[in-house]
């Protein structure tokens, strides 16, 4: 993170405005009107128990599990589930499940974000008496208007969250002083309204009401910008965040309370199913109504956005932490936290389309909204619970009572909305899909270190000194190396010397080993250099964080030019013609790439795994791009992966005269 979102400042709030609070500072358009369409019969306990719940909602949901807890939960100032699972996956190798499922799921139920929010203000419209008629909700004209609107939003992530929450933060700002001034006025009319904050209306609500432990489905969508809070902390740091919620929450309260206020000053009869309190409360219609609305769908575009980034940082991280293929990142400003990735960026933007194309209207959104995100939730909290007490130290009966508090929200919010999953099979292809993807991964990638197989390279030193020295040899290259995963200095894989010996043998002056450790930190940069044969036989080790790109080419040349510097190396070319003129040697990469071999037997849950990872890998950014390796210097050897070789079968000599079987020799 950069240094000025560590401390408050006027541009950083305004930032984190635009970028943060979008999705949670739209709900007052959707969220009250869906209680009081779910609630059958509107009148004061349904009014005051929808708001009392709301208003405990985001008090011990937002505000006490995100806001003051969950945030402090930073890795060196980045934020999201991998980041807590950073923390704390040695205290469990199963808590990667959990991470996997809330990471999947968030960014999942992503899809629908845009387009409820962009949906919602544009529906608005229709209480314009002179656009009345053609804005009609589920019309063509509606579905046209908001798929532009995402188009455009996705096609303005490439040039970073900066550009976009320097140009969306003023409106943000606008937006929340507008909701909380609207909802104001009505509470004037009405101030016995506060009375709501009593939990024992929400309490008898739930008791009493025929739909009242159901009707929680729709008060989560009050909070459904959490999570996705918490995943863009990077972007804008957490006191901006803390500080800047104190506003956005005064402001959302208002405004519920202005239109709870409003309805219970309509007629008895009054049938809300056609009206929105939202745009309801606002003044003076004929001259207002089209300005409000304007804002609205501005601010509601800015709703997608804390969603949008926040998956962005969640799939940079799962590929750092080899959760997910890896594929092209890129940073299009000079603020570290922030992020671009483009295969993502348009799966999420073609998702969108297809959600606004298929459920049409903001009801039949709402309706699907909300299941995926109760499972993130729920994941988190679990995180957390190990965060609180293995990282923190808090004692155990805090941790034990602030757990039963989250779990008992979360879980009463989870069956609600597990109703929603006959409504919601839209999605099931693109959640499991994501999940499947990681799982698979993570998975594979075991496995696949489970059969690594490293040699002390103390031992094998003589070997390549003679092999360097040989002239018989055509010399493969002056400078070559290999990229290895073995953490101990002295230790190589065994599938590298092999490489090196056995297949076209591999003469070179000096033979380098570079090893790449992801921290836990974000954004380490640190190398040491071990010269385990003086000019011979040299290992790299990068400590690098997990959100550093390894531009393996780059770096190398970095740490070339400072052994030179420190008169560590000479690395002009060997050749007699080209070392009288000094030139400098050549250098090559060696990436060696498995494929998976047919002399193999597996389980049926290995062979799975492994077709699929390999299968999904073909779709993946190759290793030399990774590593940001030149192809021109960079060699692809392939390599048979076998797991488990095949042995248990008997192979019969036979005469090739007279086809009898040809006795076994005796074994001493």
């Amino acid at each position: 993170m950069t240094p000025h979102l560590k401390t408050i400042s006027a541009a950083g709030l305004l930032v984190t405005l635009g970028i943060i609070f979008g999705d949670i500072g739209t709900s007052p358009l959707y969220v009250f009107q869906t209680l009081l369409i779910e609630g059958g019969k509107v009148n004061q306990a349904l009014v005051l128990g929808s708001l009392s719940c709301i208003f405990w909602t985001l008090t011990l949901q937002t505000t006490f599990k995100y806001i003051f807890i969950t945030l402090q939960a930073d890795n060196k100032g980045e934020g999201g589930i991998f980041s807590l699972y950073a923390l704390v996956r040695r205290y469990g190798k199963w808590l990667a499940i959990p991470a996997i499922i809330g990471a999947g799921t968030l960014l999942a139920d992503g899809i629908i974000t845009p387009p409820v929010s962009v949906t919602s203000a544009i529906e608005g419209l229709s209480n314009v008496p002179a656009l009345a008629s053609s804005f009609i909700p589920g019309s063509w004209l509606i579905m046209g208007i908001v798929t532009g609107i995402i188009l455009l939003l996705f096609f303005f992530q490439q040039f970073g969250t900066k550009v976009v929450g320097t140009s969306f933060g003023p409106v943000m700002l606008f937006w929340f002083l507008m909701i909380g001034v609207l909802g104001s006025l009505q509470i004037v009319h009405n101030p016995g309204i506060f009375k709501a904050i009593n939990p024992y209306y929400g309490a008898r609500l739930l008791m009493d009401h025929p739909k009242g432990f159901w009707l929680l489905g729709a008060v989560f969508l009050c909070t459904t910008g959490a999570e996705a809070l918490y995943s863009d902390l990077g972007h804008c740091g957490r006191k901006n965040i803390q500080a800047s919620w104190i506003f956005v929450k005064t402001a959302l309260l208002l405004n519920y309370f202005g239109q709870g206020a409003w309805v219970l000053m309509q007629p008895a009869n009054t049938n809300f199913s056609l009206l929105n309190p939202f745009y309801q409360i606002v003044p003076y219609p004929q001259l207002l109504m089209i300005p409000c609305v304007a804002l609205a769908t501005l601010a509601t575009i800015i709703a997608s956005q804390a969603l949008i980034s926040g998956s962005f940082t969640l799939i940079s991280e799962a590929v750092s932490m080899n959760f997910w293929p890896r594929i092209t990142i890129k940073y299009p400003s000079n603020i570290r936290g922030q992020i671009y990735i483009p295969s993502i960026n348009w799966i999420l933007c073609f998702g969108c389309i297809a959600v606004t194309l298929y459920f049409r209207t903001v009801e039949h959104m709402t309706a699907a909204y909300g299941f995926s995100i109760t499972i993130a939730m729920l994941m988190t909290t679990i995180l957390m619970y190990y965060f609180m007490r293995y990282v923190k130290h808090w004692p155990v009966w805090l941790v034990t009572i602030i757990l039963c508090v989250f779990l008992t929200v979360e879980f009463s919010f989870f069956v609600v909305n597990a109703v929603k999953i006959l409504k919601r099979l839209f999605f099931l292809v693109f959640e499991v899909g994501l999940i499947f993807t990681m799982y698979i991964w993570y998975k594979a990638r075991k496995i696949n270190n489970r059969f690594l197989n490293f040699v002390d390279l103390k031992e094998h030193i003589p070997l390549l000194n003679a092999l360097s020295a040989d002239q018989s040899i055509p010399k493969y290259a002056g400078q070559l190396i290999y990229l290895t995963k073995a953490n101990n200095g002295r230790q190589l894989e065994e599938k590298i010397l092999y490489s090196i010996m056995s297949r076209s043998p591999k003469r070179a002056d000096t033979y380098w080993f570079i090893h790449i450790d992801t921290t836990d930190e974000p954004f380490t940069m640190e190398y040491s250099v071990d010269q385990i044969e003086k000019g011979k036989i040299i290992r790299v080790d990068f400590r690098l964080g997990f959100r550093i790109q390894p531009r393996v080419n780059v770096l190398f040349r970095k740490v070339i030019e400072d052994m030179l510097s420190r008169k560590e190396l000479d690395i002009i070319s060997k050749y007699e013609s080209l070392n009288k003129f000094k030139i400098v040697s050549d250098f090559r990469f060696v990436i060696l790439e498995k494929f998976l071999s047919y002399n193999n037997v597996f389980s049926v849950a290995e062979s799975f795994i492994l077709n699929s990872y390999f299968s999904i890998k073909k779709l993946a950014q190759s290793d030399a791009k990774t590593f940001g390796l030149d192809t021109s210097e960079t060699h692809i050897e392939k390599i048979p992966l076998v797991v488990n070789p095949v042995t248990s079968f008997k192979l019969k000599r036979i005469d090739p005269f007279s086809g009898e079987p040809i006795p076994e020799l005796a074994h001493a």
